[in-house]
């Protein structure tokens, strides 16, 4: 494990200062390749089946049966990283994911019926590697009891966002220039090499039995028994929260391949979805930069309806530049979503438990966007073109009702708000 760092300088945390720290890139750099597979997953499934078998609807319950497959055990992924360490989770679920990723395309290929295509998909979804979590949870370790934690929070969540620009716009592209089965390929190798190489990184992983990420109030205290994380209220509304995003994502997804086939540009369907993803990354980049006076909790409900209110307007927009500068606007509406909702874990819920919850948070997302590809894919071919766009809004329109329904669950803990030592989650968060 590696030693804590703390930086010298007491000056404003900002990302410069955060990427200086010691042994960082050593799990940044290969866990961004193995984060790929959240986003190039769903799109290369829906691509590749929709090439083989004609329908939408059919791509869309094979990239849904993957997604609620992740999403049902990607909580159990991180309860086990924590509990054996992450290189003994990560290898087998590895080599489980590559092998059953090449599974589900040569099944693709060879015109299997559906049923063998969902056989295939179940393993596929189970074994993603959960990248993000144990991302975080190593900054955990590296930067204990350091301002830079709020920085940390901010800057993954930020990569997240790059990774839905870079992900979809890679497998589009793949699929459509190269072959229908590319983006799966690809995928798999991407996961085989990060995820080994960051398995490898041992000396940043957080040791074995140690409860939670480590930071907080809660660190370096006494063994406690730790409270699953569904069992805090505050968590089961972030999820659904994040279950509407999910929606977003994966409606998004096949209704943009969907439009750009019936104008007969399929190409074009990685250039709006990057607009989109662009959109998402960059409101993620400026909302880690700003010192918020605003609290987590109101900032959620704001820009969740900021959400809403967005993807409300897609299902009318029947030109490429309007949908273009709508789905840009939905992109910027995401982040701040996001960023609030795993910075809203923090105070919400003890160490212990905190890796879980991100897990379900990042479950949750994939079984919104599981959902809205089955959905959507349905609606594309049994309704009118665009009829997919729908589903975004109601997934959102559904969260933000349950949000605000809800929203006093998602206060801190009483008598005990954690704080990352002396750190609230209402500092600055500059850019170096």
């Amino acid at each position: 494990m590696a030693p804590t760092v703390t930086p010298a300088k007491r000056t404003r945390p900002g990302y410069g200062q955060l990427l200086r720290t010691r042994g960082a890139w050593t799990f940044l750099l290969p866990g961004f390749a193995a984060r790929q597979p959240f986003a190039m997953l769903t799109i290369s499934i829906v691509l590749l089946v929709q090439h083989t078998t004609g329908s939408y609807g059919a791509a869309g319950a094979a990239a849904a049966v993957t997604g609620v497959s992740m999403a049902v055990f990607a909580p159990y992924s991180g309860r086990l990283a924590d509990r054996y360490g992450q290189r003994a989770v990560l290898v087998p679920g590895v080599l489980a994911h590559v092998l059953s990723g090449l599974a589900l395309t040569g099944l693709a290929l060879a015109d299997a019926p559906l049923w063998a295509l969902f056989a295939a998909a179940v393993p596929t979804g189970a074994s993603v590697p959960q990248i993000g979590p144990m991302v975080r949870a190593r900054w955990g370790v590296a930067l204990k009891g350091s301002p830079l934690m709020s920085t940390a929070a901010a800057f993954e969540s930020v990569t997240d966002e790059l990774t839905f620009v870079i992900g979809p716009l890679l497998a589009t592209a793949l699929c459509t220039a190269v072959d229908p089965a590319a983006g799966l390929v690809t995928e798999a190798a991407l996961t085989l090499l990060g995820g080994l190489l960051f398995a490898a990184q041992k000396r940043t992983q957080p040791a074995v039995g140690r409860l939670g990420p480590g930071t907080g109030a809660d660190a370096g205290h006494a063994r406690v028994a730790p409270v699953p994380a569904l069992r805090v209220p505050g968590v089961r509304v972030l999820i659904v929260a994040f279950l509407g995003i999910g929606s977003v994502f994966g409606g998004m997804q096949v209704s943009l391949a969907a439009f750009t086939e019936s104008i007969g540009e399929p190409g074009l369907n990685g250039v709006l979805y990057g607009v989109f993803a662009a959109g998402n990354m960059l409101s993620g980049v400026v909302c880690g930069a700003i010192a918020w006076k605003v609290a987590p909790r109101r900032r959620l409900l704001v820009g969740y309806t900021a959400l809403a209110v967005t993807t409300s307007g897609l299902w009318a927009a029947h030109s490429v530049p309007l949908l273009a500068g709508l789905g840009l606007l939905v992109g910027v509406c995401i982040a701040p979503a996001l960023i609030t909702g795993y910075t809203l874990v923090e105070s919400l819920v003890p160490a212990g438990a905190r890796t879980e919850a991100f897990t379900w948070l990042t479950g949750a997302v994939a079984l919104g966007q599981a959902a809205a590809v089955t959905v959507a894919g349905q609606a594309e071919d049994r309704l009118w073109d665009g009829a997919g766009f729908l589903v975004p809004m109601g997934g959102t329109v559904l969260a933000l009702g349950t949000l605000l329904a809800l929203r006093a669950h998602l206060s801190g803990r009483p008598g005990g708000r954690t704080v990352a030592r002396g750190v609230d989650h209402r500092s600055p968060v500059a850019v170096d």
